[in-house]
Order: structure tokens, then C-alpha cells, then sequence
């Protein structure tokens, strides 16, 4: 594709590509990055320790996985615009409610929403319509969404650190349910009309094979869906882990709270290049050709922050987690449609996405109990790094397996 021809994409998807982007942006608020911000604040008012604000987390978290798995199917009945009018006022409703939250019980519900609209819903819609809008480029379309997310990444630390010294922490959820509801009503417009796809001028479509309308049953049957799991798993379950106890991590080894907000910036750069590089290779490649690789440089990263107390450590763990992070935000998009195809996307994605979020509550919950138990971040990062090297390893046989049987699903 030369430069016209992208540039030409662009502006021919740029409603529905301006849509996603947006999906992923509100997600924001829901993902960990955005509310581990004001852990100290939330424990504080609550008098909670680490591995009780841990639990509850996890607990908010896992019941909104449970509920995903019984809504996620309705992306697949229902136009994009419905779900995103349902789903905004929800997220919206979750930051208000932790604006104001008193007691646990508010508390847990404002985490509910959040995890269950933001994370969650948003990052499923926009993953599941692009997956089923787009064939010949979807990794291209799923990589120019995806974006943000990483601006999410990059701005809102710095944006709501900034506004709850002016004004209070309160005021940070405040400002982001107002945010939400409009941002929210501008992806319902874009969204007026449902994309239909099709081929690129000139090009015959791929047909689909017989495997294009697996079912969520079938794939929940299918030997080879559980290692993709795992591995696909691994960023969320990490990234969450490390960012939710970030603080933590700053104090126990003596570095200034800015070490690691410093580091952002960087990780958000190499997130975007590498999410923009993995949809070409994507589009040139497939899914399963990363598969094994993707998770490399995380493991290093991993392994540097756990041996290493010098503050240099930060920094080259946020670099290699952003190279990580930037090739999974197209690698999910993309490598679920091209196993199972798009028929019943939706629902099988629902699964997909709820083992993620109940990987992203797993990570911080038993994070914050190890810590109360003694068992030091150190130890449970090189742990971590561990993890990845043996999903990589296990994905080897697993994608040739899939490559084997030819399951690749491109749908015209």
C-alpha cells in the first residue's frame, strides 16, 4: 500500500476509524493505568490496605468478566450506534459514582461499571465491529483505532494528576463522566451507518472457508483456543499487575512518584510505532506469525525491573512493554477472525475479552496479597517475565497446529 493508497483509506473509513479511536479512548477510564492514579486516595478514604483494595479490585473486575460473557453477544445482534448509546451512559455513571462513592458498597459498584463499560464494552465493541467491517485491512484499521487507547496512555496520567492537585481527586471522575457522555454521543453519530465490507477495487475478495462461523461452542470445544488464551492474556494480566502497584514500586526502592510518570511518554511512542508497524505485518502476514514473538520483548522487560533498582530499569521496562503492548493492540483485533471468523465474532470475542479483564483483576488482586504476604515485587516480576517466556514457547506448536489444519478464516 504506498502512501496515496493509505492516505486514500483514511479518508474513505475515517468515520468508522474515527469511531474505534474513540472507543479506545474511553475505555481509558476504566483500564487500570487510569484508576490505580488514585489508589492511595481510594484506600485512604476507604481504610484499605494493599491486598483488601487488591481483592475488592479483583472482585469489581471478575463479576463484570462474568457479566461480558452474557452481553458481549448482543454486538453481534445489534447496530454498533445501539451499543455504544447503552454502554456510554453506563460508563459515565460508574465515574460519577466513584466521584461520590462513601462506603465500599458504592465503591465496588463504581469499580463494576467502570471495569465492566470501560474496559470492557469499549474495548469489545470497537474490536468486534472493526474485526467484522474490515477483511483485507483489518490489521491496518485496528492499529489506526487502537491509537486511542495510547493517547489515553500518554495524556490522561499527566492531564488527571494535574487537575485532582487543582481541585481534588473527585473532581478527576467528575470531569471524566461529563467526557464520557459527549464523547460517547459523537461515536453514536459516526456510528449512523454500519459498514459493509468489501474488497478493495480491483482485487477479488477471499472467499471464506467452511470454518468462517465457528460458534462460541465450537471454539470452546476447540483444543488450540486455550493456549491462544494464554498467551494473548499475558499483557493485560502484566501491565495491570505493574501499573496498579506502581506507586509501591517507587517507594520501595527510593525513586521520586515522577521516575515512572516520566517513563509514560516513552511507552506510549513505542506503543503507537509498534501498533502502527504490527497492522502492516498484520495485513502482509497473520496473527498466528506474531503469536510466538510478540511477548519477547515484555519478558526482557520484565526481567530488567526485577533485577535491576536502578530508575534506568523503568524506563527500558515501559520501552519493551510499549513494543509488547503496540503489536497486541493489532494482534487482538486481528488473529481471533482469522481462526474463527466473523459470523459469531461477537459472541466468541466476549469470552476472549472477559478472560482478559478477569486476567487484568487477577494481576493486581494477588499482587497485592503477595505483598501483604512478604513476597516483594521483585520476585513477582521475574516471575512474571518467566510466564511470558513459557506462552511463547507453547505458542510454537500451537500456531503451526492451527496453520496445519487451515484454520485461517478471511471473510469476503
Amino acid at each position: 500500500m504506498t502512501n496515496l493508497e493509505k492516505t486514500a483509506f483514511v479518508r474513505r473509513e475515517g468515520r468508522w476509524l474515527l469511531g474505534g479511536f474513540l472507543l479506545f479512548l474511553l475505555s481509558s477510564f476504566g483500564q487500570t493505568f487510569f484508576v490505580s492514579l488514585f489508589a492511595e486516595d481510594i484506600r485512604g478514604r476507604h481504610g484499605l490496605t494493599h491486598g483488601s483494595y487488591g481483592a475488592l479490585y479483583m472482585a469489581a473486575t471478575l463479576l463484570g468478566a462474568v457479566a461480558l460473557t452474557r452481553t458481549g453477544h448482543l454486538v453481534d445482534h445489534h447496530p454498533a450506534r445501539r451499543v455504544v448509546l447503552v454502554s456510554t451512559p453506563l460508563l459515565a455513571l460508574g465515574a460519577v459514582v466513584m466521584a461520590c462513592s462513601a462506603g465500599l458498597f458504592t465503591l465496588f459498584g463504581a469499580l463494576v461499571l467502570l471495569r465492566l463499560f470501560g474496559q470492557g464494552m469499549m474495548t469489545h465493541t470497537a474490536f468486534t465491529v472493526l474485526g467484522r467491517w474490515f477483511t483485507r485491512h483489518r490489521g491496518r484499521a485496528v492499529s489506526l483505532a487502537a491509537l486511542g487507547l495510547n493517547t489515553g496512555e500518554a495524556a490522561l496520567p499527566a492531564l488527571a494528576v494535574a487537575l485532582a492537585v487543582a481541585f481534588g481527586w473527585q473532581s478527576v471522575w467528575w470531569a471524566a463522566g461529563g467526557v464520557v457522555a459527549v464523547v460517547g454521543t459523537a461515536v453514536a453519530a459516526l456510528f449512523r451507518t454500519e459498514r459493509i465490507p468489501r474488497p478493495v477495487t480491483g482485487s477479488p475478495a477471499p472467499a471464506a472457508p467452511a470454518t468462517a462461523g465457528w460458534t462460541r461452542a465450537e471454539v470452546l470445544r476447540d483444543r488450540c483456543f486455550y493456549p491462544l488464551l494464554l498467551t494473548t492474556a499475558a499483557p493485560a494480566l502484566i501491565g495491570n499487575t505493574v501499573f496498579f502497584h506502581q506507586v509501591h514500586l517507587a517507594r520501595t526502592r527510593d525513586w521520586p512518584l515522577e521516575v515512572l510518570a516520566s517513563a509514560f511518554p516513552l511507552y506510549a511512542v513505542l506503543t503507537v510505532l509498534c501498533s502502527l508497524a504490527g497492522g502492516l505485518l498484520l495485513d502482509r502476514l497473520t496473527g498466528l506469525v506474531l503469536l510466538p514473538v510478540f511477548l519477547l520483548p515484555l519478558a526482557g522487560g520484565l526481567l530488567l525491573l526485577g533485577t535491576v533498582t536502578a530508575p534506568w530499569s523503568a524506563f527500558a521496562f515501559m520501552a519493551l512493554y510499549g513494543v509488547t503492548n503496540g503489536l497486541s493492540l493489532s494482534l487482538f483485533g486481528a488473529v481471533w477472525p482469522e481462526v474463527y471468523g466473523t459470523r459469531h465474532l461477537g459472541a466468541i470475542r466476549s469470552v476472549v475479552v472477559a478472560v482478559l479483564v478477569f486476567a487484568s483483576a487477577l494481576g493486581p488482586g494477588a499482587g497485592g496479597l503477595l505483598l501483604d504476604a512478604g513476597v516483594g515485587q521483585p520476585v513477582q516480576l521475574v516471575v512474571l517475565g518467566g510466564y511470558c517466556l513459557a506462552a511463547s514457547a507453547l505458542a510454537v506448536p500451537v500456531t503451526r497446529r492451527l496453520r496445519a489444519r487451515g484454520s485461517l478464516a478471511l471473510n469476503p
